[in-house]
């Protein structure tokens, strides 16, 4: 070779060297976007790299079919190799919808870990900033342990109030869920954790979720659970967004092109859309239709499609190559803008911070019980009691947790029921966090007795020698199944009855995944409605009963008064598991249900139905009683109603009428010139000490009041008079209001 000839090869190598160095220093420089970065890396990947990234592994240690851990994965939900030449961490993918998981049942050093209360105690907190701290808390925990993606954001509406998930939801009001689940995603992504949004969507029923078609308008949609995730993905920004089993309107949600493609193409979103475990069904359809991760695809799906049958579908030109460089962008994209790409996760030897980790999920827990029954003001319980007899829901040992993939194991284990269903989602489980012992600290010179409450005589002796009777009233929720009615099991009604009889002051407290019937009502003194109170419920609750902490918590669903007030009084095959898990048969019988149209409700949601239909449910949404009385005395508003994206804020003094120090949940609702169903537009928590008055700013949400119109693509506020109220509960008639006059405007997408 001529001099001439080796000096050009050498220039060349010189330049494609330097050309690389660049293009690293360009995904590696932070001072540049996450779209930048992202996009420097997709360049530099090769093609095998790229559809490396685009399906998942499941890694679960000992599950329930014993399948070998990838070389590499923590163990737990999923998990993707990483790319070592590009710096591309692993991903390390964990359910953790109310804390961080052990998928595989069996506890290991490091497993256990904090589990939040349920989602309806956080929504129930009208508390953003305490949402978020919940969410740090689980990221926190997920980095420690050496997981970078979180399966968990929940932002389901609740349509029914016998969904099996529900627990793990934040209500029936889409500007309460999306604001309260957008501040948990980026608790958790402040932690450098991808948090995922889920179930997308319409995920509203269990019963057959595998098979069941949700079918839904347009309009319907968007002004309903559409309006919560659009909420959510725009004001929480979740590295990812988990489609859900069911079909929306004949096609899977995981293959859904109108709801794979809204968020990217009307919300802004970079981020990318993974299956649910088992939700993928194609490869070039789902791939075409805006599917970005298959998930645990080698185990859950019928065959990994978004792996080799992804390469050749492309090769044959029916997946566009700049297919696959967007989804291998979007999962990029994810963990740089959260940090998960520049601080990667590495279990740690050091110990949590795991005293406030549990101080914070008790706070949830305290801000978010809810109070339903107060007779003659028999709480809070005085410490001086002499004789308290504790009866039922093995309050002794712990509180009620809820079913399936999102049950944590707390430190020093969990409490597993030996009767009722053993196999996932089961065992029925409970927290090491015991009721009575932490009603024996607020009361130690008190005698405490306990009842279990399946001999109802027994109880009623042991209440009849007592001063005050607590009795603990349970039922469990799981993923994979609904409740089939609204009833306490296992004759607990009956133990009520019986022991509410006695002639003395009876509180119940409810642990519960939803609304129950409660024909003992009238005959109890108070009532307290706990959820699943998470890792340190117990303290909490005794901390509600005592008055050490005032009850603030608001209801975010509506309790009907029975079943037949709800939209959907008979789902077929409630109670039963059908279709829960890919590995089941299917089923196909008339007694299950197959699909569900949503044309009863609509956007009519929870209380917004009970206002059109002029039903008076138990408890309206946003009710919550306390120690002390609130009163709101003014509102006004601050609007600027020009340009594209119009704002209106409320302006809400509150003042505490009572004697006691306490919390009040703000909402701000609106009724359109039509006269329509009110709707909430926002909300606060604001602590007044006893005769303190406070004015609060409340931003409103505008989209709440407006009509999404699907020919024109973009959401109109109509013309007219529009009465803007501060109320206790959705349907109260109390509060003060303002009104505002409209011109017709549309708002900004």
């Amino acid at each position: 070779m001529k001099l001439s000839q080796l000096f050009l090869l050498s220039s060349i190598l010189v330049s494609v060297t330097n050309l690389a160095r660049a293009e690293e220093a360009t995904w590696k420089d932070t001072s540049l976007s996450p779209e930048a970065r992202a996009k420097a890396l997709v360049k530099a990947m090769t093609q095998d790299e790229k559809l490396q990234l685009v399906h998942s592994l499941y890694a679960v240690l000992n599950g329930p079919k014993k399948f070998p851990v990838p070389k590499g994965a923590l163990g737990s939900a999923a998990y993707v190799p990483g790319i070592k030449r590009l710096g591309i961490p692993a991903q390390q993918i964990t359910d953790a919808g109310l804390g961080v998981t052990n998928p595989g049942g069996d506890l290991r050093p490091g497993d256990a870990a904090t589990s939040l209360p349920s989602g309806q105690i956080l929504s129930g907190t009208f508390d953003p900033k305490l949402a978020y701290e919940a969410g740090k808390v689980t990221g926190a925990e997920a980095f420690h342990k050496g997981f970078n993606v979180l399966l968990g954001g929940g932002a389901v509406l609740v349509r029914d109030p016998r969904n099996g998930r529900n627990f793990e939801y934040l209500g029936e009001d889409p500007i309460l869920a999306g604001n309260v689940a957008a501040q948990q995603i980026k608790g958790v992504q402040s932690q450098h954790v991808v948090s995922t949004v889920k179930h997308y969507a319409f995920n509203n029923i269990e019963t057959n979720r595998l098979k069941l078609d949700m079918k839904v308008g347009e309009k319907e949609g968007r002004e309903s659970d559409l309006l919560a995730f659009e909420t959510v993905i725009k004001k929480g920004n979740p590295g990812s967004i988990m489609c859900a089993y069911n079909k929306v309107n004949g096609d899977y949600a995981c293959e859904n092109s109108y709801l794979l493609q809204l968020p990217k193409k009307e919300w802004g979103y970079q981020g990318y859309v993974m299956t649910d475990w088992g939700a993928g069904h194609s490869t070039v359809k789902a791939a075409n239709a805006g599917l970005d991760q298959e998930s645990a695809a080698d185990q859950f799906d019928k065959k990994i499609y978004f792996g080799k049958d992804l390469k050749e579908a492309i090769a044959k030109g029916e997946v566009p190559q700049s297919r696959l460089d967007d989804m291998a962008y979007r999962v990029l994209y994810g963990l740089i803008q959260v940090g998960a790409y520049d601080h990667p996760a590495t279990k740690s030897e050091q110990p949590e911070n795991v005293a406030t980790h549990e101080a914070i999920s008790q706070k949830v827990a305290e801000n978010g019980i809810v109070l339903l029954q107060n007779k003659q003001n028999i709480l809070p319980l005085a410490t001086t009691v002499k004789n308290i007899a504790i009866i039922g829901g093995h309050a002794n040992e712990g509180v009620l947790s809820g079913g399936g993939s999102s049950q944590v194991t707390a430190r020093g284990g969990n409490i597993k029921l030996k009767t009722g269903m053993q196999t996932w989602p089961g065992p029925e489980s409970y927290f090491p966090s015991s009721p009575m012992k932490a009603i024996q600290a607020l009361a130690p010179e008190a005698k405490v007795q306990f009842a279990g409450g399946d001999n109802i005589q027994q109880a009623v002796d042991l209440a009849k020698n007592s001063d005050v009777v607590i009795i603990f009233a349970t039922k469990w929720s799981a993923e994979a199944f609904d409740n089939a009615d609204l009833s306490l099991p296992d004759n607990q009604n009956q133990l009520i009855e019986a022991v509410a009889k006695a002639g003395k002051p009876v509180v119940v407290v409810l642990e519960t995944g939803n609304p129950v019937e409660m024909p003992w009502l009238n005959n109890v003194d108070a009532v307290v409605e706990a959820w699943f109170p998470g890792t340190s419920g117990g303290t909490a609750i005794a901390n509600v009963l005592f008055g050490k902490v005032n009850p603030s918590g608001r209801l975010t669903t509506t309790w009907p008064k029975s079943l037949s007030q709800v939209p959907y009084p008979t789902i077929k095959g409630a109670g039963r598991i059908i279709n829960a898990d890919p590995g089941q048969p299917m089923e196909n019988d008339s007694s299950v249900i197959s699909s569900l149209s949503l044309d009863i409700d609509k956007a009519n949601v929870g209380y917004r139905w009970y206002q059109d239909k002029k039903i008076t449910p138990l408890y309206p949404f946003g009710y919550g009683l306390s120690y002390t009385t609130f009163k709101y005395t003014k509102i006004t508003l601050n609007n600027n109603l020009s340009g594209k994206n119009p704002t209106m804020t409320a302006e809400v003094t509150v003042e505490n009428t009572g004697k006691k120090d306490g919390a009040d949940a703000v909402q701000v609702y609106g009724t359109m010139p039509d006269g329509t169903t009110s709707r909430l537009l926002g909300f606060d928590k604001v602590a007044l000490k006893a005769g303190e008055t406070k004015t609060v700013s409340i931003p409103l949400a505008l989209q709440a009041i407006a009509n999404y119109e699907p020919k024109a693509h973009h959401w109109e506020l109509p013309a007219g008079a529009y009465t803007i109220a501060v109320k206790p509960d959705a349907l109260s008639s109390e509060g003060v209001k303002t009104t505002v006059h409209i011109n017709k405007m549309n708002l900004a997408d």
